[in-house]
């Protein structure tokens, strides 16, 4: 199923949405569309010079997270593929349609609108990368459906075994990295940031709300002023390349 373009979502509560909105054009050094949706709850992060890939989902219920909206020329033909490999339809709007994946992954299917051009690093970092956190019995399942999905995208297991990685084709703004949970509990996803000096975009993102979470060797948990969790990580922003050690 070719895929035309790659959104990442940034979801938050509703009562925190505005503080989340300021944080993350901050790191991502774009401005904010108009409002849409019937609560207002639908907001896309406009680069300059360049297409967007990041938009953000105001939520009523829970503290949020991320998710993943692909882009296609044949919304029906995507739903309709992805429901053959095991999706279920929550939602069918017409036009776009939310699903979830066979692990209870949800992300949606919504029509390109000729989007090309890839946005820049900005303050050294990029937003490049939805991470799905899935517990360890839907694992087998999960990679399978987004292999067979993704069929054109290059998929790789990480060096370390609770990763895959599925990389687009050349262009397209938004990978797709799977991470084995250590125990069962619902999934779940959050968002990754290619960072070419680690510290520096940490120390950045602190200084403008960001809490340190926890620290791993290539990679650093922080949580924004919104509550929610994400990741930096010490891949090349350019190109999403891995360090020779300690993958992910």
């Amino acid at each position: 199923m070719s895929i035309r373009w790659t959104y990442a979502f940034v979801d938050r509560p509703a009562e925190r949405f505005a503080r989340a909105l300021e944080f993350w054009t901050a790191v991502t050094g774009t401005r904010l569309s108009g409002l849409r949706g019937d609560e207002g709850e639908f907001v896309t992060l406009l680069p300059g010079g360049s297409d967007a890939c990041v938009k953000a989902q105001a939520v009523a219920s829970g503290d949020g997270g991320a998710h993943l909206d692909l882009v296609g020329d044949d919304v029906p033909g995507l739903r309709a593929a992805a429901v053959r490999l095991g999706a279920a339809v929550v939602a069918d709007h017409g036009d776009w349609a939310v699903l979830r994946s066979p692990g209870g992954r949800s992300f949606c299917a919504v029509p390109w609108d000729g989007e090309s051009a890839r946005p820049p690093v900005v303050r050294g970092s990029r937003l490049d990368q939805v991470c799905l956190d899935v517990p360890p019995s839907a694992w087998g399942a999960e990679v399978a459906f987004w292999n067979a999905l993704l069929d054109d995208w290059e998929s790789l297991p990480g060096s370390r075994t609770e990763f895959h990685v599925l990389t687009p084709p050349a262009g397209l703004p938004v990978r797709v990295l799977l991470q084995r949970l250590d125990e069962e509990r619902p999934a779940a996803a959050h968002l990754d940031l290619a960072c070419a000096d680690l510290a520096a975009t940490r120390a950045d993102h602190e200084r403008l709300g960001a809490t340190r979470v926890a620290d791993h060797p290539h990679w650093t948990v922080l949580r924004d002023p919104a509550g929610g969790l994400y990741c930096l990580t010490g891949r090349d922003p350019e190109t999403g390349g891995l360090p020779a050690a300690g993958r992910r």
